[in-house]
């Protein structure tokens, strides 16, 4: 972000804080405070590009985090969806693609502090060893993690999810390869990690990268929940299986602003949603007793 932007931003956000504090004591005390999922791809200093955050910054955010929210499970954050009442700030994080940088900073760092997390990998590139096409068109060819990399994570706790086997984008695949990249993914992660596989999250996530064939294939195939990558929140009451996430910016005052709830970007969302193609359910009012 550029400076003039950051100070826009920055500007805006100081702005509405007061209004937006308003609004998270209301929403607190009908339980409608939203489920915020981030995601992450690589946390590294070496190779920086648009989809790799400097550890200073990730070690910031957690901090910011932990100061402000319950940090909570994928399964965790679908019962409190699922409930129709949530009282409480709530975050969850997870991290795609599936990089060998992750391991050396960013998650020592989630364990140390017992922060629940969820790692989706494309088992093409982390079983084979290839780097990601969009770093071989970078002309930085980064190392995905190793099998034996994912077996520790799996290990200590972490939720391993899938991300198809080729990193494809589901929203130009077939049926066919619907089921070849979705199922495939979780049956090989199965296989490979003696675990279960519960979540999966789409490659690229934007609207056009979904469709309704593809949450299908995922839920026929086993999964518990999906996760897109449009940028949304996850209020009670919303159908708990599409699991929306908010890209995780380097700079902390986008973070700040997405999850201290802009009333801007709630309103698209709910424009959006309101339309003719939906996903997996609806929304219903939150309920509290």
């Amino acid at each position: 972000m550029n400076h003039w932007k950051q100070l826009a931003m920055s500007g805006y956000y100081w702005g509405t804080l007061p209004a937006r504090r308003r609004a998270a004591k209301r929403r607190a005390a009908r339980g409608g405070e939203p489920v915020q999922i981030l995601f992450y791809h690589r946390v590294a200093d070496e190779h920086p590009n648009d989809w790799t955050m400097l550890t200073q910054a990730f070690a910031a955010q957690i901090d910011w985090l932990r100061a402000r929210f319950d940090i909570v499970s994928l399964a965790e954050a679908q019962a409190r969806i699922a409930a129709g009442c949530n009282r409480r700030p709530t975050a969850c994080i997870t991290f795609d693609d599936g990089y060998a940088d992750n391991m050396r900073f960013a998650v020592p760092l989630l364990l140390k502090h017992d922060i629940p997390f969820t790692y989706f990998v494309a088992t093409d590139h982390v079983f084979g060893g290839r780097p990601f096409p969009h770093d071989v068109a970078a002309g930085q060819p980064l190392t995905p993690n190793s099998l034996s990399e994912l077996r520790e994570l799996a290990a200590a706790g972490v939720e391993i999810g899938g991300h198809t086997r080729s990193h494809a984008d589901a929203g130009k695949l077939s049926s066919k390869q619907l089921v070849d990249e979705i199922a495939g993914c979780k049956r090989e992660l199965e296989s490979a990690l003696d675990c279960d596989v519960r979540y999966f999250a789409f490659p690229y996530g934007l609207h056009q990268n979904l469709s309704v064939a593809a949450f299908r294939a995922a839920l026929d195939a086993g999964y518990e929940g999906v996760c897109s990558a449009y940028g949304g929140y996850n209020f009670p009451g919303d159908d708990p299986f599409h699991l929306r996430r908010i890209h995780a910016d380097p700079e902390l005052i986008r973070l700040k602003n997405w999850l201290t709830v802009d009333p801007r970007k709630e309103r698209n969302q709910r424009d959006f949603e309101s339309g003719s193609y939906r996903m997996e359910g609806t929304r219903t009012p939150a309920v509290c007793s």
